[in-house]
């Protein structure tokens, strides 16, 4: 029979479980940000740019090592995984995607109607065929629509805006993840360290440093960035929109990330997302 003290250390147990649960759920909602969630460093003495998650320690650097997780090892071009995170939900209501090849072939017109302007879009399935594939699944599913470009940076090797999560703190995603396509086409980047150039005009998927971690988020590149080739190249921007672009980027961040990176000073809602698919 359970005696109270018996009764009380179940209790502490139990509390103690929560505990970590809500623990490893906020840790891992701090992943889902874009190229990373805290600001970008750039050493000056070696030209190299770091990208450093927060909440992230040694066990995800190892995940990225293909010996330690085979996860890491990429597909083959068109062959796609879309994994749902049941521990984190959609933040808008989404399907998972049901495909498992994609064609690598083709082009798709979109257009991001945002209360700044328009920004047209080709998304391009010869470079990120299961990306573009995720992407007009939620398209159809209004995902996009009325939701916020959270993050803007303006330094001189990074220069994006980052969209794709309707909770506007970089943390939502669609409830599932997207196979890595990293891009082979790029150049290298002066920055070195193994940095390409993603360059201006680039429409890019936004991940974590765990291997295929993509969900909702993406990135428009208004000038050319530094960064490791691990972001799925799936798509270009239209003049119109570089132009639109350009505005927002002139006013500036908030700069909450760090000098030059934060939410965009001039607001960026997508209202709604029009396709020829």
């Amino acid at each position: 029979m359970a005696t109270n003290q018996m009764r009380r250390e179940a209790a502490k147990r139990k509390l103690e479980n929560q505990q970590k649960r809500r623990a490893e759920q906020a840790r891992r909602r701090q992943r889902t940000a874009i190229i990373t969630s805290a600001a970008v460093v750039v050493v000056v003495v070696v030209g190299v740019v770091l990208l450093s998650t927060v909440g992230l320690g040694g066990d995800d650097q190892a995940a990225q090592d293909p010996a330690a997780d085979p996860s890491a090892v990429p597909a083959a071009l068109g062959d796609c995984t879309f994994t749902p995170t049941p521990d984190e939900p959609a933040a808008k209501p989404a399907p998972v995607p049901s495909l498992t090849t994609a064609p690598t072939t083709g082009t798709v017109p979109v257009t991001l109607q945002t209360d700044q302007g328009a920004i047209p879009l080709t998304l391009d399935r010869a470079t990120g065929p299961c990306a573009v594939e995720s992407f007009l699944n939620l398209v159809n599913a209004d995902y996009y629509d009325n939701t916020p470009c959270h993050r803007l940076t303006t330094s001189d090797l990074l220069k994006v805006l980052q969209c794709g999560d309707p909770t506007g703190e970089g943390t939502g995603g669609p409830g599932y993840t997207i196979n890595d396509e990293r891009p082979t086409h790029l150049a290298p980047s002066d920055a070195g360290s193994g940095t390409v150039v993603y360059p201006r005009g680039t429409v890019a998927m936004a991940k974590t440093s765990l291997p295929n971690s993509g969900g909702s988020q993406f990135f428009l590149v208004y000038g050319d960035s530094s960064l490791p080739p691990d972001y799925t190249v799936f798509g270009t921007v239209g003049e119109e929109g570089l132009a639109t672009l350009d505005a927002i980027a002139q006013a500036g961040s908030d700069d909450a990330n760090g000098p030059g990176d934060g939410a965009p000073l001039t607001p960026v809602t997508i209202q709604d997302v029009t396709t020829a698919a």
